[in-house]
């Protein structure tokens, strides 16, 4: 098996690209309906449209093992797992965003839309310009290591001291832009973006949670659209898993808001997932210069992250419990005292 495919040597079609913008642009069109009359998110409604947007992408993954082999399906697999782990992580900066502007609950979804439509448009030119970048200049395949390899360090650092996942709306440099043109009102007008004041044009705070979720895909695309390169070379399967990926999220934010602050130990795992792909890239990097370097195969790629992130999960649960066991104990011996 191959580790990363050249960026030239793609499964589409044009056929099978237009079909799945269609699908990408029908997915997003539900779900503007489905935000159209703003209201809470149940539980039921959000466990029913995240079944859907996990069966959804795994069928596709039966779609391409079928009819285009064993190995692009696993690169497929590989890349939507990396992908949704990476997702599960932004989740946390987009509750903290919506939690310091003071989204309304029935509007939060809407907001999250957004996001995901500007997080599409963005990765979707980082993957065209990885595309062209990978093809012409092997030394990218480097470039993308080492970007990854200081996420993972940025990651793990943030990890150990705690921090990572602040947000201070007034230190933001989207928003103090956006309050330099126009003024802000002080409570939301539903799903607006502009209002008026004194018969003036303003900002609604909607608006600004909106830009402030747009800026922080940026960043997060700089991460995503490398790693999933590490995994496979085609950008038809690096767009696939990251629309996977980011179509589930509004669902998923509501699944996951109470679940998330278990997980202690992802961003641990996350920078294991990521300095691993790494160093993968640049092991492909040196196996173009010398052909005897060893490369890492896709099925142990697929191994090592599913593995990574079960090792994750595991700890985060048990950390969780002797916290929970500890805390009790702590109390007595401190009454008692």
């Amino acid at each position: 098996m191959t580790a990363a495919p050249s960026a030239l040597d793609s499964i589409a079609t044009p056929a099978l690209w237009l079909a799945t913008a269609v699908a990408v642009l029908a997915l997003l069109g539900l779900d503007f309906l489905l935000t159209r009359r703003p209201h809470a998110v149940s539980m039921t409604e959000a466990v029913g449209w995240s079944v859907f947007y996990v069966a959804l992408p795994l069928v596709f993954a039966v779609y391409v093992w079928q009819q285009f082999g064993a190995d692009r399906g696993l690169e497929y697999l590989t890349g939507y797992l990396v992908e949704k782990s990476l997702s599960v992580d932004n989740l946390f900066v987009f509750m903290l965003l919506l939690g310091a502007f003071s989204v309304p609950r029935e509007l939060q979804q809407r907001a999250l839309l957004y996001g995901i439509i500007g997080a599409l448009i963005l990765r979707a030119a980082f993957i065209a310009l990885g595309a062209a970048a990978l093809a012409a200049f092997d030394w990218m395949f480097l470039v993308f290591g080492l970007i990854l390899v200081g996420t993972a360090a940025k990651i793990l650092r943030d990890a150990v001291t705690g921090g990572g996942h602040d947000v201070d709306v007034d230190h933001l440099r989207s928003i103090r832009l956006l309050r330099r043109f126009l003024p802000v009102t002080p409570r939301y007008d539903g799903p607006r973006m502009l209002s008026r004041v004194d018969g003036a044009l303003a900002l609604t705070p909607f608006a600004l949670a909106v830009v402030a979720v747009l800026a922080t895909d940026v960043v997060f695309a700089v991460d995503s659209v490398p790693a999933v390169y590490g995994i496979t070379g085609d950008p038809f399967l690096v767009f696939v898993t990251n629309a996977f990926a980011l179509l589930g999220l509004r669902a998923l934010y509501f699944v996951l808001a109470g679940a998330l602050s278990r997980l202690s130990h992802l961003n641990y795992g996350l920078a294991a997932i990521l300095a691993f792909i790494g160093g993968k890239l640049g092991l492909h990097w040196a196996h173009m210069q010398w052909p005897s370097v060893p490369e890492v195969p896709i099925l142990l790629s697929l191994g090592v992250i599913v593995g990574l992130l079960a090792l994750t999960i595991l700890t985060s649960l048990v950390s969780r419990r002797v916290g929970e066991r500890v805390s009790p104990s702590s109390r007595q011996t401190t009454g008692a005292s």
